[in-house]
């Protein structure tokens, strides 16, 4: 079984899906993470906002950035080489990597008080 390494954009927590404006494709992204780790898929995640030096140290990822920029983001890579640019792989997408074939996704509920705060702005 391969192991998935995802380089995602700037995300204001590990997972992205906090607080009162969460993007839908995160929250099925981290559904479909969980099962693919329920199935024993090895799969780590590295945040630019939270870890830049992984996105340095890492000579295909910082290639795809040179060459891309931020657009490379999320990029998802299989035993170190690159599988997946600019979007987020489907359940069908990482089943196929993983060699296991995908279940329905159960969509989990946001986390609307985690590490992103309240969308309230501070007063000037």
């Amino acid at each position: 079984m391969k192991t998935i390494q995802i380089y995602d954009p700037a995300l204001c927590c590990n997972t992205g899906v906090c607080g009162a404006d969460v993007d839908q494709a995160l929250v099925s992204f981290s559904a479909d993470v969980d099962w693919a780790k329920q199935a024993g898929a090895q799969i780590e995640r590295f945040n630019l906002a939270q870890q830049p030096l992984a996105f340095a140290e890492n000579p295909v990822v910082k290639s795809a950035l040179e060459k891309t920029g931020e657009a490379a983001l999320p990029l998802v890579l299989g035993d170190g080489k690159a599988l997946l640019s600019g979007r987020y792989p489907t359940r069908e997408e990482l089943g196929a990597w993983i060699g296991v074939a995908p279940s329905p996704a159960a969509e989990p509920e946001p986390n609307t008080s985690g590490c992103c705060g309240s969308s309230a702005s501070a007063p000037a």
